[in-house]
């Protein structure tokens, strides 16, 4: 069973910066895309980036790109979110997903995985 926890949210003002990390228990016998992603009232949840656990390639939607870093420690199974510039659209609630398997898509799908954290806010407010 994989476990997610997500912390670092918070609130920020434009054009800050914040540090979002998932602590996972995965089986370090396995591959695993691990991704994150997020939701607004009213709007559906969308992919924000996703890392592959055996190459750390990686996948960003486009309104982040060159502003936000997703990265992986694997020894001691934690996935970071490094937001800079942050943006007011990008507030929301932020969670963390993982998905036992060989590949990461690049469509950024949320239906694709099968474990999910409670999530963290982010505000990004003036």
């Amino acid at each position: 069973q994989v476990r997610l926890m997500e912390s670092g949210g918070g609130s920020v003002q434009p054009g800050g910066s914040l540090r979002l990390a998932c602590a996972a228990s995965l089986n370090p016998a396995s591959s695993y895309c691990m991704g994150w992603f997020r939701q607004t009232a009213g709007k559906e949840r969308e992919g924000v980036a996703t890392i592959y656990s055996d190459d750390g390639s990686t996948y960003y939607r486009d309104s982040v790109k060159g502003r936000f870093t997703v990265s992986q420690d694997r020894l001691k199974n934690i996935l970071y979110l490094q937001m800079d510039s942050l943006k007011p659209e990008d507030t929301a609630m932020y969670f963390c997903a993982a998905d036992p398997r060989t590949y990461c898509s690049d469509d950024l799908a949320d239906w694709e995985f099968n474990y999910w954290g409670r999530g963290t806010q982010v505000t990004v407010s003036s």
